[in-house]
């Protein structure tokens, strides 16, 4: 005998199930969690409430972004600003559920890294910057679609 002991793999419990949607302010609409979990491939791991949480973080960024064009508006809520059809939903609402599931993938994505990094997890969190800033960019086009802006702006000196 070698007095070493194998010890059994250990797996965190299954995360609670999302659970209802996300109301969010009576005028721009709920988003469901575990569509966005879906949808955006966050692992099954992650606690409910944490994605919850950077939901309704990516909540807040995307209606703050989308506040002033919410004041120029007469209809009663989101869902009535006349928008095209596309697979069941609307233009409009296709949008804001990108760009919330964009900021919530990059949130969620910023806040996994490990404060001890060897240099191939040096690599890797590097990888992750340009892939933050990728759901960042990503969430930014769909509010500006939403806006009705470009993407770019370009002066000339």
């Amino acid at each position: 005998m070698s007095g070493f002991a194998c010890t059994p793999i250990l797996t965190p419990p299954p995360a609670t199930p999302d659970g209802t949607p996300i109301t969010n302010d009576g005028w721009f609409p709920d988003v469901d969690a575990g569509a966005l979990r879906k949808a955006r491939r966050i692992p099954t791991d992650l606690p409910a409430e944490r994605l919850r949480d950077a939901v309704r973080e990516a909540m807040l960024w995307t209606n703050d972004q989308l506040e002033d064009w919410r004041a120029g508006q007469s209809a009663a809520s989101f869902a009535e600003i006349p928008s095209p059809p596309l697979d069941g939903a609307t233009r409009n609402l296709v949008l804001y559920q990108l760009a919330v599931g964009a900021w919530t993938k990059a949130l969620l994505v910023e806040r996994q890294r490990d404060v001890d990094l060897t240099g191939a997890g040096q690599r890797k969190v590097e990888e992750l910057d340009a892939s933050i800033g990728e759901l960042r960019r990503d969430a930014l086009h769909a509010v500006r679609r939403i806006l009705g802006r470009t993407r770019t702006s370009v002066e000339l000196l």
